[in-house]
């Protein structure tokens, strides 16, 4: 049994395409969801996995994907679509329960377009106090462009504390990012400190203070991540 795996990566913006090659199996599956997590840090606007020089020894060592497009779905909130498997590996997804999670296409090109395009905005704040407000007006507009009037409001205070745990914590610049993907409208601060954000005490006066119990109240699903030589905090609202 092959011991050997490589991971290319290539960025065709905005989609980020990770080609693979040598034997997929419990040993290896490893390297593979670590390549895919790394692909995931720059947050493109899909991941797009290259199958067609791959050989899957094991069955079970498909489950790397249904658990990358997971994570994915949670942050940072994009598809992931496989693409070009062998007739065995076909079969064996079709098989499984991978397919209900993640696509399957014949060649990357419509892999690409299956992705499709994802509304997302921006913003790359200092660790300063004027950014909650910043981060609210960012999460404002978008859910004014998107139509989304009810989530406006929680979605603001969400991500104000967000950014505010970093401005009081990580003190870091950070990377926030607003995403519609339906049903969901996803909010994630990517900053440079690897300590995970924890639940702590409120602070109803403060700005952007109202603690990370605010978040685990207001969103459907919240958490934190590794990024990179950071960490992403992400949280999940109801898009309506």
């Amino acid at each position: 049994m092959s011991s050997r795996i490589t991971c290319e990566v290539r960025t065709t913006a905005p989609v980020a395409v990770v080609r693979l090659a040598g034997a997929l199996h419990l040993g290896t599956m490893r390297s593979v969801h670590r390549a895919l997590s790394d692909a995931l840090v720059d947050q493109p606007e899909a991941l797009v996995v290259d199958m067609a020089e791959v050989s899957v020894e094991d069955r079970l060592a498909l489950s790397v994907f249904a658990a990358t497009a997971r994570r994915a779905e949670e942050w940072p909130a994009v598809p992931v679509v496989l693409c070009a498997p062998s007739p065995v590996a076909a079969r064996w997804l079709a098989e499984s329960t991978t397919c209900r999670v993640v696509p399957v296409t014949a060649d990357c090109a419509e892999a690409t377009r299956m992705a499709g395009a994802t509304l997302r905005m921006r913003a790359r704040l200092e660790p300063v106090a004027e950014a909650c407000r910043r981060a609210r007006e960012l999460v404002t507009d978008a859910c004014a462009r998107w139509n989304l009037p009810d989530a406006a409001g929680p979605a603001a205070l969400v991500l104000s504390e967000l950014v505010g745990n970093v401005v009081r914590h990580a003190g870091t610049p950070m990377q926030v990012t607003v995403t519609l993907r339906r049903p969901y409208l996803h909010l994630a601060v990517v900053d440079g400190s690897s300590a995970q954000a924890q639940p702590g005490g409120t602070d109803l006066h403060a700005e952007g203070g109202r603690g990370l119990m605010l978040v685990r109240e207001l969103a459907q699903r919240w958490g934190s991540v590794p990024a990179g030589q950071g960490k992403a905090v992400w949280a999940m609202l109801p898009a309506t």
